[in-house]
Order: structure tokens, then sequence, then C-alpha cells
């Protein structure tokens, strides 16, 4: 038996940023060099970031990550621990997903990734070519260590390959995205690869947002019986230490492993001799850790230092405002009420007050005027296109509904330009699935914060950043006040205007849009399970149409199996209902 101490070091690079990148993986691999480690292991593709996307087409790129990786050989050489990098490989004309095995200075071979995924937000054969099955182990102070790629993991194939070949440890390096629930099977995943190998395995994960995608980290080490030993938190970067006892043999036969070890989690001892095991968030908890570094690490990335969100005194806005606040802190949030004569006072008030115990910026900016010089320079134009009641009875009509959101946007926008400050906007999943929204107005921004977030899901995270409590302290305990959580969802532009005036109850639409985009079934079948045949029709109809305004909207952080962007690609000219069709073959 022999114990190697190895580190899991889960950092956040940024994509493209190959001298930032390489910082952080030399000091990542310092740091686990001081701790006294053999073998430090990077996330996939460590030196350009995940997933760098076309910047592949770019040979110069390409160029640069290789001149990279020599840097970080380089910086490295007199440290006595081994090195797995993640990084571009470069065959002739062909690229490699692949990772890089360095000691002191010198580089003792390559894996390239295996399997190569090409569904939900992956499409990885865009760029790369399949590396061979059967690849090299190599020794790490005299442990066989096996190195896979993400994907290499999720089919046995891969690793059983690599037991046979001798392998007593196996590393993996990963860019595994989040959504809710995904950690739970992926220690499923590694449990059920460990037990078929009967190799320990090194899982480490990269967190951090990269636009509309957030990896959670929550790296982890799972001995050979597939018992989880030691985890990383999520969301945060973190250098996981363990001492891993693995069956080294002397005979050219893979030994049988023992899954007795023990470690230590960011260089200091556990209380009990044995690694940590990092909690598990729950579901609201991991979706709102989830959306604020998403936003953190969107907004900072990208240059901002500042946002503003525009603040209705509805549930959205609340908790887009307190995401915000917890991303960037409340000096660096503001928030804009903008009042038009269908503005209660209420909702104005609930504005003011969620933004006073968030401790963020707030003002106010009427918007009557405009719209009144809006109304009076299109004159008679108002009223064409109006029909029936609308047009005999003087009634608000759709455009004028959406002229005021519209002078919202240019409103917000004008402050961006103004401040430098990046608009983050308050739509919900729900909403943008049916187009319950409108373009140019509360569409217009740089991202959207809850663009993934089901309306439902919306009230669940309020409570849950309700039981966190407030900064303002005392009587004032939730972020969000019960009269923002109980008043009847609306858009306000018109009197006495509700969301189920336009669509069903909240509860019903979000298991309707659940299994038209997410499970991506058809209007029959909707109806198969129960769905009235009129209701299904209509709400599909309505995700349909809205097609061409969801591709409009900014990038939103990704927390469900399937967002709108890169998981779905639906054609926006579409003739295909899904409907059953009866009618008899002629």
């Amino acid at each position: 038996m022999r114990m190697l101490r190895v580190a899991a070091c889960q950092i956040d690079p940024v994509v493209g940023d190959l001298d930032g990148n390489a910082d952080r993986i030399v000091s990542a691999w310092c740091a686990a060099d001081r701790a006294g480690c053999e073998l430090a292991v990077t996330p996939e593709l460590a030196v350009t970031g995940y997933p760098p996307e076309d910047l592949l087409l770019k040979p110069r790129f390409v160029d640069d990550n290789l001149e990279s990786l020599d840097r970080i050989a380089r910086a490295t050489r007199n440290l006595q621990c081994v090195g797995v990098i993640g990084f571009v490989d470069r065959e002739a004309e062909r690229l490699f997903d692949a990772a890089a095995v360095i000691e002191r200075g010198v580089k003792l071979g390559v894996y390239r990734k295996h399997l190569l995924p090409n569904y939900a937000v992956f499409d990885e054969e865009r760029y790369f070519e399949q590396g061979p099955l059967t690849q090299r182990v190599f020794r790490v102070r005299g442990v066989p260590v096996a190195v896979l790629v993400c994907e290499d993991l999720w089919q046995p194939e891969p690793a059983q390959e690599a037991a046979r070949s001798g392998a007593s440890l196996i590393v993996s390096l990963n860019g595994s995205p989040f959504y809710r629930g995904r950690l739970v099977e992926r220690e499923q995943v590694v449990a059920q690869r460990a037990r078929e190998s009967g190799c320990p395995i090194v899982y480490v994960n990269q967190v951090g947002g990269q636009d509309e995608l957030v990896f959670d980290g929550a790296s982890m080490i799972v001995s050979g019986d597939g018992t989880l030993r030691a985890r990383s938190p999520q969301f945060v970067e973190d250098l996981l230490v363990v001492d891993v006892e693995v069956a080294v043999s002397t005979n050219g036969e893979h030994p049988e492993p023992d899954a007795e070890h023990a470690g230590m989690v960011d260089g200091e001892m556990a209380p009990d001799g044995h690694p940590g095991v990092a909690d598990l968030l729950d579901p609201d908890e991991e979706v709102y850790e989830a959306l604020v570094l998403g936003t953190r690490d969107y907004v900072r990335k990208n240059g901002f230092t500042d946002a503003l969100v525009a603040m209705s005194g509805g549930i959205d806005s609340s908790l887009v405002a307190a995401i915000a606040s917890d991303a960037l802190g409340p000096d660096h949030v503001h928030g804009v009420g903008m009042p038009s004569r269908f503005s209660s006072e209420g909702s104005w008030l609930d504005a003011e007050e969620v933004a006073r115990r968030l401790g963020i910026d707030f003002r106010i900016v009427p918007i009557e005027q405009v719209h009144a010089a809006f109304l009076s320079t299109v004159g008679d134009q108002a009223r064409e296109g109006a029909v029936g009641d609308q047009a005999s009875h003087g009634a608000i009509t759709l455009a004028e509904e959406n002229l005021q959101s519209r002078i919202r946007g240019v409103i917000i926008m004008f402050l961006s330009n103004q401040n430098g400050w990046i608009v983050l906007t308050t739509g919900n999943k729900s909403e943008l699935a049916v187009g319950y929204s409108t373009l140019y107005g509360d569409t217009a921004g740089g991202f959207a914060v809850i663009k993934d977030v089901p309306k439902t899901m919306v009230y669940d995270l309020c409570r849950y950043r309700n039981r966190r409590g407030s900064a303002a302290g005392g009587e004032d305990t939730w972020v969000i006040p019960e009269s923002i959580l109980t008043k009847p969802p609306s858009a306000e532009l018109r009197p006495d205007q509700r969301d189920d005036q336009s669509l069903p109850p909240y509860e019903v639409l979000d298991k309707i849009l659940e299994a038209y985009v997410e499970e991506d079934v058809t209007v029959s079948e909707l109806v198969d399970r129960g769905v009235d045949p009129a209701l299904a029709g209509r709400i599909a109809r309505l995700v349909d149409l809205a097609e061409y305004k969801r591709r409009q909207n900014p990038p939103g952080v990704r927390v469900t199996p399937k967002a709108f962007g890169k998981d779905r690609r639906m054609p926006i000219t579409n003739g295909y209902s899904g409907r059953r069709h009866d009618r008899p073959h002629t």
C-alpha cells in the first residue's frame, strides 16, 4: 500500500485569459507543493478556460495556449509536486481536449479526451478530435495514475480500460456545468466508475460563471469501493488536499485497493484526521448561490463594477436586486423606480422598502410626462389598429401598454450609459417562455439574472433569501416584505391588470412549460397527460411565437436541465404544431 498526497485545484479560470489562467494554475500548484502534495490536478482546459468555443478556430489562440503551458512548466520546475494541467493539444491541424502531466518542468506525456459530448450545451465535436481509448498510465512517485477528462467518466469503458492498464488511481479533469440536482447525479456516476474499476478517483471540477453557464466545483475524492471520502464546497475556489491510500502492485497485476485514507482540506487537518466532506446545499440554496456566482462573474469578468436594476415593487425585481446585492455588495447596486399613472403607491413603497433593507442606492424617475409626450407626438396613430372596445371606448391598447415598458428601457439604458453600470433584467423563465415581456422594454439590459428561473421557483428563492435575513436587522428580518410575496403578480401597464388575466396560474403554467420546454413533449402528449387541449395548444403556440424575442434577450444563468439558448435551439420560422393528426392518409 502507498499513500499519495493529492490536491484537487478547484479554480475559477476566465475563458481566453491565458496569462491570468496560467497565474491561477501556478498559484494553486505552488500551494499544493507547500502542503506536501505529490500530485496536483486542475480542471478541464484550465489554461484556456472552459468552454473556449470559437476561440479554438483561431490558430494563434491555440499557439498562445501552448506557450502558456510551457510557461507554467517553467514556473514550476523547482516544485516536487507533479501537475496534471488541462489544455488544448494540437497535432497537425487536429485539436484535442487534453491534459499534460508535468514533473519539474518536463512534460511526461499527454492524455487526449476520448469521449466528446455533443448534446445540451456541449458541442465539442465541432472543435476536437477523439483521443484513443487506450492511453498510457503515468507513474507518479511509483503510483500508476490514469488520467481521464470529464465525459470519459460518464461511460464505463475509459475507467475500466484504465484499470486494465494497471492504474491504481484515476484523476478526472472536469468542466461540468451546474443545474439543480446535478451534484447528486455526478456523485452517483463517480461512485459507480470507482466500483467498476476498483480505483480511487480524484474528480476535479472548475468553479465560476462563464456567460450563461455556472460551474459549481464540488470536487471530490471517492475510494475504490465508491465511498465519498472528501468534497470541496460548491461555488467557491478551493484547494482540496487529501492523502489517498492506493495499492501498488510489484508483479504487474492490478491490486485490490484499500479504501482507508486520511487527509487534509485547505491545508488544515480535519479534527478526526480524515478529509472533510463539505455539506450539500439544499435545493433552493444551491440555485440561489449559482445565481449569485453567475451574476458576480459575468459582471466582473466583463469589466463592470456596478449594476442597475429596474425595481417595480414586484417579486421578480426584488429577487434580482437581492441577488445583485449579494453578488456585488450593496454599494455597487442601484435600483430605479419608474412609476406611471397605472403604478400603485404600494408597489413603489415596496420597492423603496426592499432597497432600504438591502442597503442599496434607490432613485425614482417618473415616466408619466414622457409617456404623455410620446402619445401626443404620434397623435391619432396611437388609435390605429385598435379594435373592438379598445377603439370605441378609448381603452389602453397593447401598444400603449408596451410603450410604457419601452420608455423604461430607454431610461435604464441611459443611466447605464451615463454611469457605466450594467443593467440586470428581471424577467423569469415562465414569462420569457410565453413571450410575456416587451421587446426593447423590460428585456433591455446586459444580463438576465433569473431568465432560467420559473415563476414558482422565484417564490421559493425569495423565501429562502428571507430566511437568511436582511442587513437592516431588527424587525426587518426579511429582505422581501410579505406584501410583495402575497400581492397578485401584475405588470401594472393598465388599470387593475393582473398576470392571471392573460395566463393560467403559474402553478399550472410552470408544469406545462417544464414538460413542453425541458422534456420536449408535444401538444398531443400534453393532452395525454391530462392538460386541457385548448390550454395545451395555446401555451405551446405562445412558446413557439416568442422564440424570436428570446433570441434578442441578454444571456442569463442556467439553473435547470434545459435553458433557453444553447440548450434549446428551436427554429424561429417553425410550422410544426405538435398536435395529433387524425386525418386519414390518402
